[in-house]
């Protein structure tokens, strides 16, 4: 049934030469309510000039009339009666053939004028659908060609039971916390000058990571162990000196105050009674690396909340197991150094590892920064939990490098990127200043746990840079373009993660292989 708002219930339209012939009449299909309103219409101003039509058309157009019942109410036989003969009036002008079947300019869906102004719900649902049917003839695969290979030895081996020098570096990470907190309380009792402090607290953010270094390449440890161990050294270190630039920070302006150069905030006000212990533990352990003395709190902690949140992290965790074991263990194990042999077969094997490579790391980015960093928020009542944005819109690799990390991006901000500003440092010196830091620190985490020193972690961070500046280009000169979105996840997660992967075992394969000759 037509409505009064479509395209086709338009009154009766024609053309002056047209008007004057009544066998050309070109009329649009009009609503069935307009049909019933029009009747009636007609009908009650025929009643009212002359009395005697109600009893010719008693049995004929008197029964489109709408006429109350015994009741009161009106008569529902004659309502439907009257309904269906506007349908068949409406249907008399619907679609003739001297209608007009194109009426107005419009574009194609797809074309890209009019591709953004629509919903494409039903190609992303397709979408879906093709990835789950591909990856699961993927999984028949290779269960088929090599059956499960997840071993009971993955997480926790015979060689993990050696790695208790580690866990023991990793319990006495906190001991350099407080040797940081003593320090500020000496300086706030004016016992130390404040260059001794300044000394003191890169002695001891120094220590808190060439500790685990040694501790590490000392022990024959797996490599999982020494990752963990090296990440919570790396951590400790961000927070340790983002403990001491904020308190430096909070005495400049402390004394700025005493002398009237600065009006007092709520950041500094209460200095140094706001530097306590209490604060300093909640720091170390708060889903953040930037220090200060008080944080947007929640009121309460969702208890089933927590525990959903946990059997994800287990689900997904487990899901990251299996991929490893069944599909990038196979791949990388029958490989050859991506740098010494056929330069077509590299390629091949670099594409094949992408896709299981790739899922990995969306599987670790949702247990960490997702899932561990709102269960741990959650436990401490921590306020802010904007832990990363929306970086798989971003556009450029910069936009990439701001979103995707936002306790490490505000870090780099506030201890880095902008420190370099206000001491006359251009911003391009400023940002790879801060991938340099970045690259140090990607390195550590991986080379120190493989006993490797390559720098290929180094290298593909720093070859960040390049592509900002390219990605950044492109943005300017194709505006709202998604070509830097693009170059992102060609770069960094079809070539450059399992490339890197690649580079690694096999240098450790070569060096065990020297090593047991």
């Amino acid at each position: 049934m037509a409505t009064s708002n479509s395209p086709e219930s338009v009154v009766t339209t024609s053309t002056p030469h047209l008007d004057s012939d009544p066998n050309f009449p070109v009329r649009r299909r009009p609503s069935v309510r307009a049909v019933v309103d029009n009747s009636n219409a007609v009908e009650a101003e025929n009643s009212g000039k002359n009395e005697s039509l109600d009893d010719r058309d008693s049995a004929g157009a008197g029964d489109d009339r709408v006429e109350p019942g015994n009741n009161g109410m009106y008569s529902g036989e004659k309502m439907v009666n009257g309904e269906n003969r506007a349908i068949d009036v409406a249907l008399k002008f619907a679609y003739r053939p001297s209608v007009p079947a194109h009426r107005r300019v419009k574009e194609s869906p797809l074309s890209s004028d009019a591709i953004f102004k629509q919903s494409h719900a039903g190609l992303f649902n397709l979408c879906i659908v093709v990835l789950v049917a591909v990856n699961s003839r993927l999984i028949i695969e290779n269960l088929m060609k090599y059956g499960l290979l997840i071993r009971s030895g993955f997480w926790f081996s015979s060689k993990s039971l050696r790695d208790w020098p580690l866990l023991m570096c990793c319990l006495s990470l906190p001991i350099f916390p407080l040797a940081a907190f003593i320090v500020e309380k000496l300086v706030q009792q004016k016992h130390i000058s404040e260059p001794v402090v300044v000394c003191l607290h890169i002695i001891i953010a120094m220590a808190a990571v060439l500790y685990p270094v040694l501790v590490i390449l000392r022990c024959d440890s797996a490599v999982q162990s020494g990752v963990i161990l090296m990440l919570c050294a790396c951590i400790v270190w961000l927070k340790l000196v983002s403990y001491a630039h904020t308190n430096y920070d909070m005495r400049a302006l402390a004394k700025s105050v005493d002398k009237g150069d600065v009006v007092s905030n709520s950041a500094n006000i209460d200095y140094p009674n706001n530097v306590n212990l209490k604060s300093l533990a909640y720091f170390m352990i708060a889903p953040t690396l930037c220090y200060q003395p008080t944080y947007p709190r929640m009121t309460c902690i969702r208890k089933g909340w927590v525990v959903r949140q946990l059997v994800k992290l287990v689900i997904f965790t487990g899901v990251m197991g299996f991929i490893v074991e069944q599909y990038i263990n196979p791949i990388v194990q029958n490989s050859q150094h991506p740098l010494k042999g056929d330069l077509l077969y590299a390629i091949e094997r670099v594409l094949k590892l992408s896709v299981p490579t790739l899922y990995v790391w969306l599987c670790m980015f949702y247990c960490f920064f997702h899932l561990w960093l709102n269960i741990l928020a959650e436990l401490l009542c921590f306020g802010d939990r904007e832990f990363y944005k929306d970086w798989w819109n971003a556009q450029t690799v910069e936009e990439y490098w701001r979103m995707w990390n936002m306790p490490v991006h505000k870090w780099m901000v506030r201890h880095i990127y902008f420190p370099c500003l206000r001491n006359g440092i251009p911003k391009g010196v400023a940002v790879v200043i801060a991938f340099l830091v970045s690259a140090i620190f990607h390195e550590l985490c991986i080379a120190v746990p493989c006993h490797i020193f390559k720098f290929w972690a180094f290298l593909g961070i720093m070859f960040q840079v390049p592509l900002v500046v390219l990605t950044n280009y492109l943005q300017n000169k194709f505006q709202n373009s998604m070509v830097g979105n693009m170059i992102f996840w060609s770069f960094f997660s079809i070539f450059g993660q399992p490339m890197c992967l690649l580079l690694y075992y096999h240098d450790l394969m070569n060096q065990k292989g020297r090593s047991s000759v």
